[in-house]
């Protein structure tokens, strides 16, 4: 009984500990006033969030007069999230590790290298200990000037958060590049350009291209299946009623933002462009660790990677057509069935819409696993530490 009790002490003090690698940005800059510009646009451009979400990063926060340079530019607020973001590392830079870089020079990459509009490198941040003790910051473009040298820490929480003062904004031309408001950006150009011609294609065809545009200005997430992905599906899908086409087109979008990073922290169920009354077409969200897999019940696509991210736009690119069950029947594993069996039962899938050629073959995708059986993280946590408690009152 000790041992159980030792064993779950253990598990809630590490529970607990997760908690507090919580961090919220908004509230470390508020201490200082003279920091108030620099906060007020890192929430305007919802960098705060995604930094808040992070558990290892460095913010390079530069003061209210330092700001005025930027801002007296009159860039528009796309283009200072673009600046702004290379002053978000995706690393842990304390002071202490500032004066122990391996070389006295390092490169690591910020947050505007992730958005994929900084071309090559110009996306990472040369960090360099000089003479007397001095660390200076440059962007990593032909020149890699440093223009900007450390002040001072304002917060530390060992390797989860650091916010250093650093004397001037960090810039480059790519960061200050006009950047098109959301309402410009045309989405299935977009997809053209980014190798997801066969998925705009059929968005077009569909007219369901209408709705992804008008919801772009209010957050919009899509996940295009590649171009091989698509053309294998093609037969089937032309098989399907108009109204089953459109509906399957739209439920791989949904009308709201969500990185990378929100949907490796949230797993469970999501609505799409599709959802509307009782059709509820949605699906679910899961990771196992920086892999992120939707499971529709009858199909189980995986994020391959990032296409095109300027908030509130984001395009993933999956390697698989997501199958709705409002359309093709749920399949489900037989239980106790081999594990490495993939073979679907005879009559285990129907199109709802009628033909039987509309259901997807055995290498169209594989099967989700039963969605009763995804449990959120949270709730996986939150279960352990009430057994846990349960078993340390015994």
């Amino acid at each position: 009984m000790a041992n159980l009790r030792r064993s779950a002490t253990v598990l809630v003090l590490t529970f607990l500990f997760a908690l507090s690698n919580a961090h919220n940005i908004t509230k470390i800059l508020a201490k200082d006033p003279s920091f108030s510009t620099f906060n007020h646009y890192l929430t305007a451009t919802h960098l705060a969030d995604e930094i808040n979400r992070r558990q290892t990063i460095t913010v390079l926060a530069v003061d209210n007069s330092a700001m005025s340079s930027i801002l007296s530019k009159g860039y528009s607020l796309y283009t200072i999230r673009n600046i702004l973001s290379l002053h978000v590392l995706v690393d842990y830079f304390g002071v202490k590790k500032l004066h122990q870089i391996t070389d006295g020079s390092t490169s690591t990459a910020s947050m505007f290298q992730s958005t994929g509009s900084a071309t090559g490198t110009s996306g990472y941040v040369n960090i360099t200990d000089i003479k007397g003790g001095k660390v200076a910051f440059g962007v990593q473009d032909d020149d890699s000037q440093l223009t900007a040298h450390y002040v001072k820490s304002l917060f530390e929480k060992a390797y989860n958060i650091s916010v250093l003062h650093i004397s001037q904004v960090l810039t480059s031309p790519e960061a200050e590049a006009p950047t098109a408001s959301p309402s410009d950006l045309v989405l299935t150009t977009i997809l053209e350009k980014q190798g997801c011609k066969a998925f705009s294609d059929i968005l077009i065809s569909t007219k369901a291209d209408k709705t992804f545009q008008d919801t772009v200005d209010g957050g919009l997430t899509v996940f295009c299946p590649s171009d091989s992905a698509v053309g294998k599906f093609m037969p089937k899908f032309k098989a399907l009623s108009n109204a089953n086409k459109t509906a399957l087109v739209l439920y791989h979008g949904m009308p709201v933002y969500q990185s990378l990073q929100m949907l490796r922290s949230g797993n469970g169920a999501v609505n799409t462009l599709a959802t509307e009354g009782d059709n509820k077409f949605d699906f679910t969200v899961q990771n196992d660790g920086e892999e992120v897999t939707l499971e529709t019940d009858v199909v189980t696509a995986k994020i391959m990677g990032t296409l095109k991210d300027q908030e509130p736009l984001i395009i993933y690119k999956i390697d698989k057509v997501l199958l709705p069950r409002e359309i093709y029947k749920a399949v489900k594993a037989a239980a106790p069935a081999p594990k490495s069996s993939k073979h679907k039962p005879k009559n285990a899938e129907a199109d709802a819409d009628g033909p039987a050629a509309d259901a997807p073959g055995d290498d169209d995708g594989e099967v989700a696993d039963d969605k009763n059986g995804a449990v959120s993280r949270s709730s996986v946590v939150m279960a352990i530490v009430g057994l846990c408690f349960g078993v340390w009152l015994m």
